[in-house]
């Protein structure tokens, strides 16, 4: 016999039937059931593991974003604040956006408490575009008393019907009646933070001499009179109409005019002033002018009537022979002219020269435009106030006229101070 060992091992070979051939019907039963418990077993635990990581995910969403507001602005300001802001509430803004221009400047610290201390107060519903000044950093609560003090609007400018860039003297009582440039001298006046700042009326009558028409925001159809007049400062009168305006007490003074002029060529505008003009043959700069006439002529309850005698003057023609053009040049108020005032030839004197004076006299209101646009019917070319009830007499027969006049003098209206 060889003494090597074969290179080739048997393997043993499964003899009789398998462990599943085995088991009985009953265990076969038994086992498939464990397995099946242990796969709904696997699936819950990973079902379960899949939830806990989605919560744990959102807990931490919800605790970073706590975390991150915690260090981002503060809820609400407290305390009595820091320096004075003036802010501007626009044309159209609600409440929503004056908060949010009071938080960009710094006085509130959260817009949605704003309005939670607004929320309720008519005196907020109420609030009017405008300049307002404001210390930062301050309570909600705090910044609405603070809005809604009328000695915190800045930049209010409010022109009465009649008056005249430059200051008036009465020449009986010598009142002075502060004129246009004037008051928004006075409007534009700004303390802030101690520390005062105001245009003066010499930087507005300067300004109104040397900007030029398009830097004053004189609409086109004032530019060619308005050009005409060179540099007399009184080229811009009655540009600036009568009412209520704003004016930005940190601008200066063309910028301020110019802001002013546009408003009322808007206002003008809207009250269909170019339409009507062209409908009664009359330039808009022309029918302003007639307004300014008829302002400073008569009583509001007169206006229609006086509207009349300009037009029938104007048609004849016949020289309007008003003393308020007279005395216009002169800034001053007076019923009463001289012989050497009537005989001075100005731009204005309608004494001395035919038609309308080269600009209007005065800011005129909206009942004088409209009593010029739309005159009384009637066939008057004089009338005169006869006594200080302000009772005017209207006539078309200059005989007439001059009894009229007698009783003026006698109730002594146009007795003259000089």
């Amino acid at each position: 016999m060889s003494d090597e060992r074969p290179r080739w091992k048997a393997r043993p070979v499964a003899v009789g039937p398998t462990r599943q051939q085995r088991m009985s019907r009953t265990e076969r039963a038994r086992e498939d059931r464990r397995r099946r418990q242990r796969n709904r077993h696997r699936r819950v635990v990973g079902g379960l593991a899949v939830v806990l990581i989605t919560m744990t995910v959102i807990a931490a969403v919800f605790l970073g974003s706590k975390l991150w507001h915690s260090r981002g602005p503060v809820v609400d300001y407290t305390g009595d604040g820091g320096p004075q802001v003036l802010i501007e509430v626009h044309e159209g803004d609600f409440t929503t956006a004056i908060a949010e221009t009071m938080l960009g400047a710094g006085v509130i610290a959260n817009v949605a408490k704003f309005l939670d201390a607004a929320q309720n107060n008519t005196a907020i519903a109420a609030i009017q575009p405008g300049f307002y000044r404001l210390r930062t950093e301050i309570p909600a609560a705090t910044a609405v008393k603070q809005l809604t003090d009328p000695a915190n609007r800045m930049g209010k400018l409010v022109i009465p019907e009649g008056r005249q860039l430059d200051d008036t003297t009465d020449m009986k009582t010598n009142a002075v009646t502060p004129g246009v440039f004037t008051l928004i001298a006075e409007a534009s006046c700004l303390e802030l933070n101690g520390d005062r700042h105001c245009l003066t009326a010499e930087d507005l009558r300067r300004a109104a001499a040397m900007e030029t028409p398009q830097a004053l925001s004189v609409p086109d159809w004032a530019l060619e009179p308005v050009t005409r007049m060179g540099r007399d400062h009184r080229r811009i009168e009655g540009l600036i109409t009568a009412g209520t305006w704003n004016v930005d007490p940190t601008a200066p003074a063309p910028v301020v005019l110019s802001k002013v002029i546009g408003q009322s060529t808007a206002e003008l505008a809207k009250s269909g002033l170019p339409a009507t003009a062209a409908q009664l043959g009359m330039t808009p700069y022309e029918l302003l002018t007639v307004a300014s006439l008829v302002q400073r002529e008569a009583l509001p309850h007169d206006f229609a009537k006086v509207a009349r005698v300009i037009d029938n003057r104007l048609g004849e023609p016949q020289r309007l022979e008003f003393d308020s053009t007279v005395n216009y040049p002169l800034d001053r108020q007076e019923v009463a002219t001289t012989d050497a005032d009537r005989a001075k030839v100005t731009p204005w004197n309608t004494y001395a020269s035919e038609g309308l004076p080269a600009t209007p006299i005065c800011s005129p209101g909206m009942e004088a435009l409209q009593a010029a646009e739309h005159p009384e019917p009637g066939d008057w070319l004089y009338f005169v106030t006869i006594d200080k009830d302000g009772t005017t007499l209207f006539t078309h027969n200059y005989q007439q006229h001059l009894t009229n006049i007698e009783m003026a003098l006698g109730n002594g209206v146009l007795d003259s101070s000089r």
